[in-house]
């Protein structure tokens, strides 16, 4: 083991401790374009050797690939590890610009029980509603995930891209140890409502994308010109044209402060999503994804950096000035439904 292992922080109410900083493996089996399966092997392990012990994944990664993929880790590991899938969500292999949601019970519970199969695993640790279908009821969806609970295939219940009203009717229903959404310097629409109420109810915010897609990072200017073909962040309105270069332009105060603490731009960003905890009291867990185990190193050192609140006030007008939105359709997202 490593004297680098990060803090931890409780998962919903009365939940596990977890590490501070989770992984989000989705790019390891889907949408990021060609993964080195050995690469990411590794990148499992080194995570967890520096106090990661969140992992998240879905079946409509790769049509069920990725947690395929994590079944081997996680047979080695079981103890040590809290596995996080959803469902509700799928993409059709031969038109990926399509979402089709379902959220009724019967669904769930085929879901489920295809979820326990691929991973491997008699629990789910965290299971989460991927996305919100509007014709069915909440309260039906998250009675059906309780009785998943009480019949021992699920421990814990989580929600994403829910917006406060729905948080608040699931709750009722059942404790949400967590409400995942995107939360970093350039998406910010759920401090106005869903943060609030995550803190009003004990529910822990796990932010998806913290580097933006790796946009943060400055790892790549323009999809268009510097991703592969299959990457789907081509098809994000932020990432491409004039929206990518009047974005690049934003970076300017993340390098500032980059350089004032010898980091990275996408340290600094991860610092910031962390901070958040504080500010807005309450616990935050972001699941920034990578498929090298340096890039985990590197990820997991940000939680070990604090900005001072000059740096915060240079970094807060950047969200407002992002150009375009950060999915084509935003109506499967909380703030489309706000």
């Amino acid at each position: 083991m490593t004297n680098d292992r990060i803090a931890t922080a409780a998962l919903g109410g009365g939940g596990p401790e977890v590490g501070v900083q989770g992984l989000g493996c989705m790019g390891m089996s889907f949408a990021y374009g060609p993964a080195d399966a050995d690469a990411s092997r590794a990148t499992l392990e080194r995570a967890l050797e520096l106090g990661v012990t969140l992992y998240d994944t879905a079946d409509a990664y790769g049509a069920g690939e990725n947690e395929r993929f994590l079944s081997p880790f996680l047979t080695a590991h079981r103890d040590e590890v809290v596995i996080a899938t959803k469902f509700a969500l799928t993409i059709p292999p031969d038109d990926p610009t399509r979402r089709i949601i379902r959220n009724d019970a019967p669904y769930v519970r085929e879901a489920v029980e295809a979820s326990l199969k691929r991973l491997g695993v008699d629990v789910i640790d965290l299971y989460y509603m991927h996305r919100r279908d509007v014709n069915v009821p909440i309260e039906e969806t998250v009675g059906t995930m309780a009785e998943l609970v009480r019949e021992g295939k699920v421990k814990q219940l989580g929600l994403s891209e829910v917006t406060a009203d729905e948080l608040r009717a699931a709750h009722a229903v059942h404790p949400i140890a967590a409400v995942q959404s995107e939360w970093s310097l350039f998406s910010r629409d759920i401090e106005a409502k869903v943060v609030p109420a995550a803190r009003e109810l004990g529910v822990t915010l796990v932010p998806y994308s913290p580097l933006g897609r790796g946009f943060l990072t400055g790892s790549f200017a323009d999809a268009d010109q510097d991703l592969t073909a299959d990457d789907f962040r081509r098809r994000m309105p932020r990432f491409t044209g004039e929206n990518a270069a009047a974005n690049a332009a934003l970076l300017d105060p993340v390098r500032t402060v980059a350089e004032a603490h010898g980091a990275s731009l996408g340290q600094v960003a991860l610092a910031w999503v962390h901070q958040q905890a504080a500010v807005h009291g309450l616990p935050v867990v972001p699941i920034p994804g990578t498929r090298k185990p340096a890039r985990v190193e590197e990820n997991t050192a940000a939680t070990r950096i604090t900005l001072t609140e000059e740096e915060l006030a240079l970094l807060e007008p950047i969200a407002g000035k992002v150009a375009g939105t950060r999915y084509a359709d935003m109506a499967f997202t909380s703030a489309g439904r706000e």
